[in-house]
């Protein structure tokens, strides 16, 4: 009696374990993807939202900095030719974790925000790209420049949980001194590409 008690307890045991490990090991759920040919219009919801933005400094490293008041819509959809992108980033809300710097970034050696309190973005176009990729083009206005871009983006996530919500991410790189900002190139002091990368999170509006 006692040998099968001990066998039992054995195998509950190696049960438990086994269990453990399989959750341990188990990966995330995939993000739900948009239905079939179906699309779905967000407006931004500005608290998860945020633009990050890359440059090289003094030929050594890469310094990253943010935007945290970004506005906006944008429409989700696995067919491209549904997709759109009408985003809104106020130049005043560049947040670099410095003071000062900041006030440099808003001065009229870079953004000037003042002249251009915000530079947008208006999708007119996109495509299926690799890896579940799009390639959505657009216009990019930035300090008073217009200048058309090409972004790869992500669909990040759809979900119903606290509304019915998506997002997406998106990656491209500009040339500043094409929008007139040269401060730092001639010397080398600062690189003249930037990487961007915007994380959007929408709520659908209500009905």
């Amino acid at each position: 009696m006692v040998g099968k008690i001990l066998a039992v307890g054995t195998a509950l045991t190696f049960a438990v374990v086994g269990v453990a490990a399989t959750a341990q090991n188990a990966k995330p759920a995939a993000a739900a993807a948009p239905a079939a040919g179906a699309a779905s219009m967000f407006e931004v919801d500005d608290v998860h939202s945020t633009a990050l933005f890359r440059v090289l400094h003094a030929g050594a490293g890469q310094f990253w900095g943010r935007f945290n008041d970004i506005s906006g819509s944008f429409t989700l959809s696995d067919d491209p030719s549904k997709m759109s992108f009408m985003i809104d980033v106020a130049i005043d809300s560049v947040d670099s974790g410095n003071e000062k710097l900041d006030g440099h970034l808003k001065s009229p050696d870079f953004f000037n925000s003042k002249e251009f309190p915000k530079m947008s973005f208006k999708s007119t176009s996109a495509k299926k790209g690799a890896n579940g990729m799009f390639e959505v083009a657009g216009d990019l206005t930035m300090h008073g420049v217009t200048k058309p871009i090409t972004a790869m983006v992500e669909i990040t996530g759809m979900s119903s949980m606290m509304g019915e919500r998506g997002g997406a991410e998106a990656t491209f790189t500009v040339k500043r001194s094409e929008f007139g900002m040269t401060y730092g190139v001639e010397k080398g002091v600062l690189g003249d590409m930037v990487k961007v990368v915007v994380g959007l999170e929408g709520v659908a509006p209500k009905k």
